[in-house]
């Protein structure tokens, strides 16, 4: 008895064990997992594999990529792909680390960056793994472990290989492999692979997709067994088919796919041996070669052939003949190809479902009545000239037909045949779809006599000219579902009868329709979109209550079904929803560019799943209600141009899909939620508002943001640093703010900037060198932005949600106001992406230009103008090769302009006024004999067309005798115009009177000064400094005074006679400190010594000095 007390209490122990162990992922395979962190090493990966205690974390079962057998607690599938970090250098993983993992089924290791592994052995224990994907990686020469036996489907796509021979000579160790992905490496060596697939007996799919092969290395494929599909898409197939012994062998083979390769014509042949083939891709060949007639029956040997894709090749008329022993096809693709002429389609292809000719020039159809289950027909610009009557009795032999596409043909509109014929009585009772966009309708007849229509379900004529005529066809068609008349040029009234209670989808946008808008009561619409159109006065009494202007209560309050209701650009007015309002399955409200006044009503609370809210452009006023905060699913808020008022609620801080905000051109105020930091936002337009404070922590953590808009605000401080963690911003807009401080260098880290203006701040500093955004350099790199600018079709895909796939037409563009050349323009759509430029100008900004700006060689405008910037102006603008406006002008650049700058071809603004330039202006050729003297003025020292001062006039005089002329000395001296310029730039017509004598008589012997002596620069450049210096801040601080009568003025002149005689000192006590030096160094020297010559001539220089002191102060 006691014995079996002893039994149960054993069971009861290793039970209890069992379960401990099952209540988590087992200890050596987490120890295991925490040391493969190490390996997959991607920052914002596997963040939860830490190591916990027993009561935190310590189940790797919970783990993230990790997943485990609920029965044995035991790992069954690690999903590591994509989990190292992309900078990092190829690695080598460390194998042994998944021996612990003897239940493993699953291990995807794709995409890591792996250069092979140490210990390979350790993946021997891996017994139960049935998938292997190693792809996008660097293995090489990778040989596999002979433990993989059980592994069943197996990738290594774009692995490098370098040995394809060894690699598959590893594999022959598992015959249970099923699936063989080798795409994307090369095979180009390899002539033969026959000894190394004989023992893959259970292959059924071999992937070859974009590896380069030999013909020769497709006909060792033979030897397996039960291949069901080969795939060698956009493959380079080298060589020409030779012996056909062996091309019976091919009879397992049901999937063959070749788009996008290059063959030799020959491969036909090949491919006419796959007599089990019931599908054919080879979409966009290159066929090379002549094929022999007794290859050229290659299609018809392939009886079993269900699917057939030979779209954008060049096969012509020929290969039809070869289409009547395809029994068994369902599907043809012939478009884009080269038939011509008439196309007799033959009916003996009986069992065709789908069939699409588009894109060829054929000049008529001949449909057989063998066609009989034909139920797609696609047959876009096709150049039929035989007009819409004859085709449409062709296609009355289809009696299966139910979509029809003949969109982008011109037809003859003439519903009678040449027989008078009318086709009011042809039977297309199965048609459901008819698609006739962008077509061409000539001639006159009535629409009254097409076709028997009365089944279709859907109908797009988008941007085909229509007439009323044929709106009175649509009131036939009882069953329409969905009616897309999008810019059809449709004028008056649209009547909808009653009896159209099927249709769901109504696209009116872009005509010319007004008036009166019947939508009966028992309508049940989930999309209406009338934009664009001119509907005003009143809703009739047979949809609701009279409302004048107004959203009828009708579709507020009874079209439950609503989901998208796009109501814009029309003349609607009054409140926007009653208090009855009951869309609560709406998913898109478009209603800008209206009238509409009041607030937003509460009752818009009950739309939960409102994904995009459209209000921009119309009269609406109040705050902005805080329920909108809660609304989850908003990802579009587009209300610009409106009068709101009050601050930006708080409850936006709660908003997690939020990616487009617009607020602009409203009466907002105070400051930005500092909690809005939406993380997957990329655009904010919050310009010409009244909102104010210090930017701090608002979006400093919305990483994905592309645009951020807060021109012509009242904001102040400094901007942000943790700007430079928005990776993806593009366009950077805080003009017109009172932002101080220096432009931060974080800017530097945003390679992806196109667009930046900070102008109208109060900026000051230097401008950063190392502004210098990758995106803007002529190179390779792809100038596509992150940036969505159709903001329906990309940004929001949860938006379309409510909407059939044709409603991509409707989009609302992305928009960024940037002032170039003067003027402001709003930049958007497509030409936005385009559009880059900086403006720094209207700051306090000084120092020189830094010559990295002209590295920005993709660059359209730049504005640097009101600054004090200082310097020449830098030759490597020369580089701006897309320069369009280029403005310098208001600062205090000095030197000449360079005249490489005539090679801009593309400049059409420059403007380089107001400013201490000097010399000639640029030769008058190319875009530089458009700028007129307003390019240039305000610049006195310079001279050449198109200004009126000639510049033979304003060289300085040739040097007295004795001077030095001296070339490699004068190379290293100041340049004389610079310092010319430096008195007269700021400088009045009085001041000019003052100082012209003096500077004309001072400068031979500067000139001489500075050319002979070699301590030239030590001695004189500070001395210049501070006598310019000095001279600057009189003429700051007289501005005024030099408006006033001569009295005033004189005193004036008086403190600059004062500088004057304190310059002469100041130079002449220097010029004896440091010529002290040379009388020591002389005292023994020859009077003709150079040293003693120089000498002589600062003595006489001094003397000259003292002279000109006299001659001025008389």
């Amino acid at each position: 008895m006691g014995s079996k007390w002893v039994l149960v209490l054993f069971m009861f122990v290793s039970l209890q064990g069992c379960l401990s162990q099952i209540s988590g992922c087992w200890d050596e395979e987490r120890v295991a997992l925490l040391q493969l962190k190490h390996f997959f090493n991607e920052p914002n990966s596997l963040q939860d594999w830490v190591e916990g205690d027993q009561h935190n974390n310590s189940d790797c079962c919970q783990w993230g990529a990790v997943s485990c057998n609920e029965s044995t607690g035991r790992v069954i599938r690690l999903d590591l792909q994509n989990k190292r970090a992309g900078e990092l250098r190829e690695g080598y993983l460390n194998a042994s680390l998944f021996s612990p993992f003897q239940q493993l089924q699953y291990l995807d290791l794709s995409n890591n960056s792996i250069a092979g592994f140490v210990e390979n052995k350790g993946l021997d224990s891996l017994y139960n793994l049935e998938y292997l994907d190693m792809s996008h990686n660097g293995i090489g020469k990778f040989i596999f472990p002979r433990g993989l036996r059980g592994l069943k489907y197996l990738y290594l796509k774009n692995v490098s290989i370098h040995d394809g021979s060894n690699l598959l000579l590893s594999l022959v160790s598992i015959p249970s492999l099923k699936t063989l992905d080798l795409s994307y490496n090369n095979f180009s060596e390899m002539t033969t692979i026959q000894e190394y697939l004989h023992n893959f007996t259970n292959l059924e799919d071999l992937w070859l997709d974009g590896s380069s092969l030999h013909i020769s290395l497709l006909q060792s494929i033979v030897v397996l067994t039960y291949p069901r599909e080969l795939w060698m898409r956009i493959c380079q197939v080298n060589g020409v088919l030779g012996s056909q012994e062996y091309l019976n062998n091919f009879t397992n083979v049901a999937r063959l796919n070749l788009d996008g390769s290059s063959l030799h014509i020959s491969l036909l042949q090949f491919i006419g041996a796959f007599t089990s083939l019931n599908s054919l891709s080879m979409q966009g060949c290159q066929l090379s070669g002549i094929l022999d007639l007794q290859g050229s029956d290659w299609l018809s040997r392939l009886s079993n052939l269900e699917y057939l894709d030979l779209e954008k090749n060049m096969f012509n008329n020929s290969i039809l003949s070869s289409l009547g022993a395809l029994s068994s096809l369902k599907q043809l693709r012939l478009n884009d190809n080269r038939l011509k002429g008439i196309v007799d389609v033959s009916d003996s292809l009986n069992n065709l479902e789908v069939m699409d000719m588009s894109n060829n020039e054929i000049d008529k159809f001949i449909f057989r009545k063998g066609l009989k289950k034909l139920e797609n027909l696609y047959l876009q610009n096709v150049s039929i000239h035989d007009g819409i009557s004859s085709l449409l009795h062709s296609l009355a032999s289809l009696p299966s037909l139910r979509m029809l596409d003949l969109s982008f043909n011109n037809f003859s509109d003439s519903t009678t045949t040449q027989d008078g014929s009318s086709l009011v009585h042809v039977d297309f009772t199965s048609l459901e779809t008819l698609l006739m966009e962008n077509c061409q309708l000539y001639g006159t007849s009535s629409f009254q006599d097409l076709p028997n229509l009365k089944n279709l379900k859907s109908l797009s004529m988008d941007y085909t000219s229509l007439d009323l005529g044929f709106l009175q066809m649509i009131g036939l068609m009882t069953s329409l579902e969905d009616l897309s008349l999008f810019n059809c040029g449709l004028q008056s009234t649209l009547l909808l009868e009653e009896n159209k209670t099927e249709l769901r989808y109504l696209r009116l946008a872009n005509n010319l329709l007004g008036g009166y808008l019947s939508i009966h009561s028992r309508m049940n619409l989930t999309t209406l979109d009338i934009s664009n159109n001119s509907f005003q006065g009143h809703i009739p009494k047979e949809v609701a209550e009279y409302l004048p202007s107004e959203i009828p209560k009708h579709l507020a309050e009874g079209c439950a079904s609503l989901s998208v209701l796009v109501l814009s650009n029309n003349k609607l007015g009054g409140k926007i929803f009653s208090a009855k309002f009951n869309l609560t399955n709406l998913m898109t409200l478009q209603l800008n560019g209206n009238s509409f006044t009041g607030s937003i009503p509460d009752s818009l609370s009950k739309a939960f799943y409102l994904a995009g809210l459209y209000l921009g452009d119309n009269k609406l006023s109040g705050r902005i209600p805080s329920w909108l905060g809660n609304m989850s699913s908003l990802e579009v808020i587009i209300m610009p141009n409106n009068h709101f008022e009050g601050p930006i609620p708080l409850e936006f801080c709660q908003f997690q899909s939020l990616k487009v905000l617009n607020l602009a051109e409203n009466n907002l105020s105070g400051n930005l939620p500092s909690c809005s930091n939406p993380l997957s936002i990329t655009h904010v337009h919050l310009s010409k508002n009244k909102l104010q404070g210090q930017l701090k922590e608002a979006f400093f953590n919305s990483s994905s943001l592309v645009t951020l808009g807060l021109g012509y605000n009242r904001f102040d401080g400094s901007i942000p640093t943790w700007i430079g963690r928005l990776s993806e911003l593009t366009y950077l807009i805080l003009s017109n703010n009172n932002l101080e401080g220096e432009v931060p260098t974080q800017l530097c880290q945003l390679n992806q900037l196109r667009l930046v203006d900070l102008s109208h701040n109060n900026l000051r500093g230097y401008i950063p060198p190392c502004l210098d955004f990758t995106v803007l350099h002529n190179s390779d790199h792809e100038v596509v932005s992150p940036f969505c600018s159709e903001i329906l079709s990309n940004c929001s895909p949860t938006i379309n949600r409510g909407y059939p796939s044709e409603y991509q037409k409707n989009r609302i563009e992305e928009s960024v106001e940037f002032t170039t050349k003067t003027l402001s323009y709003s930049y958007h759509g497509k030409v936005l992406t385009y559009m880059s430029g900086v403006d720094l100008s209207c700051n306090k900004l000084t120092g020189p230009i830094p010559p990295q700006v002209g590295n920005l060689t993709r660059i359209h405008t730049l504005n640097l103008s009101h600054n004090n910037l200082t310097g020449p102006i830098p030759l490597t603008f020369s580089k701006l090769e897309q320069i369009e406006s280029l403005d310098l002008s208001y600062n205090n650049l000095n030197g000449k302009i360079p005249p490489q700058l005539v090679e801009l071809y593309t400049l059409s603004s420059f403007n380089v006024a107001h400013n201490n330039l000097s010399g000639r202006t640029p030769e008058r050729v190319a875009q530089f004999n458009t700028f007129s003297e307003n390019s240039y003025e305000g610049n006195p020292l310079l001279c050449g067309p198109p200004l009126d001062k000639s510049c033979e006039t304003t060289r300085p005089p040739s040097p007295m005798p004795g001077a030095s002329t001296d070339k490699e000395k004068d190379s290293d001296l100041i340049d004389m115009d610079i310092f010319y310029m430096s008195f007269t730039g700021p400088l009045t017509a009085v001041l000019n009177d003052v100082l012209d004598s003096v500077q004309m008589r001072l400068q031979p012997e500067w000139k001489v000064f500075l050319d002979s002596t070699f301590f030239a620069e030590e001695v004189v450049s500070e001395t210049i400094k501070s006598f310019l210096s000095a001279i600057q801040a009189i003429f700051q601080q007289q501005m005024e005074e030099l408006k006033l009568p001569k009295k005033k003025s004189n005193r004036l002149e008086r403190r600059l006679e004062k500088e004057l005689n304190s310059f002469a000192e100041t130079t002449k006590e220097r010029l004896e400190e440091s010529s002290s030096t040379v009388e020591v160094a002389q005292t023994n020297l020859s009077p003709k010594h150079p040293v003693s010559l120089k000498h002589s001539k600062i003595i006489a220089l001094k003397e000259r000095v003292k002279a000109e002191k006299v001659k001025y102060l008389n």
